[in-house]
């Protein structure tokens, strides 16, 4: 885990301080800043790997950040909120968030949750030492495992990392059905204690972006189970 760089953009300085202490002990290179433009501003020249955003900031909305930042870089977020409220969460998770944590909140799950996003990440990069980098669904989508990316008819999509692994485990199973709780488990991590609705969103946006025909989806609900991937 040592090397990676941790952007963190929270306007409680006492919260900020504290995770750039823990997260510094622990290897990371962390860069903090207290509102978004700026935040903003440093993403291309610190070129962080994963990004800590509090939604609650005095002059951009996280949420608008969120969506910036996954329309642009392919970075994993980790939202923090205040807020209780689920359709918060799900709309961060909506917007290409990979996690998301409620304050007041334990440093040590912000760690565990850290090292889950970065452990998914290289788990995936040794499968694709192991096997064919390119997959190839009904002939219009490629999937290229060591670049992360996904061609529609040649032409790159853009899919957020949690849209992506999922994508990518579905399609290396292709034909095997998964619950929402295995899919949970086996792409977000054991560690991760999240709402099964946050799959249904998932697999809502890679059909927006992915799909050519209106009654017809690459992802099929297998109503009453969960979901599996067709190639044909």
């Amino acid at each position: 885990m040592a090397n990676k760089k941790i952007l963190i953009i929270e306007d409680e300085t006492a919260i900020s301080d504290f995770m750039c202490y823990s997260l510094n002990k622990e290897g990371y290179i962390v860069k903090a800043f207290e509102n978004g433009e700026d935040g903003i501003k440093a993403l291309e020249s610190f070129k962080p790997n994963l990004i800590i955003l509090d939604l609650m900031l005095p002059d951009v909305s996280g949420f608008d950040i969120c969506k910036k930042v996954t329309n642009t870089f392919n970075i994993p977020i980790i939202i923090i909120t205040a807020k209780c409220d689920i359709t918060d969460k799900l709309l961060g998770m909506e917007l290409g968030a990979d996690d998301y944590i409620t304050k007041p909140f334990d440093m040590r799950e912000v760690l565990v949750r850290i090292k889950t996003i970065f452990r998914r990440i290289e788990l995936t990069k040794e499968i694709v030492n192991n096997e064919e980098n390119e997959l190839i669904i009904q002939k219009y989508i490629e999937i290229y495992k060591d670049e992360r990316k996904v061609l529609k008819d040649g032409q790159p999509v853009e899919l957020t990392p949690k849209e992506f692994d999922l994508l990518l485990f579905l399609a290396e199973n292709a034909g095997k059905v998964f619950s929402r709780a295995q899919l949970l488990d086996k792409v977000w991590g054991f560690e991760y204690i999240g709402d099964t609705r946050t799959v249904d969103i998932h697999v809502q946006r890679i059909r927006k972006k992915l799909d050519k025909m209106k009654n017809y989806s690459i992802i099929e609900t297998v109503f009453g189970v969960g979901y599996k991937l067709n190639f044909s």
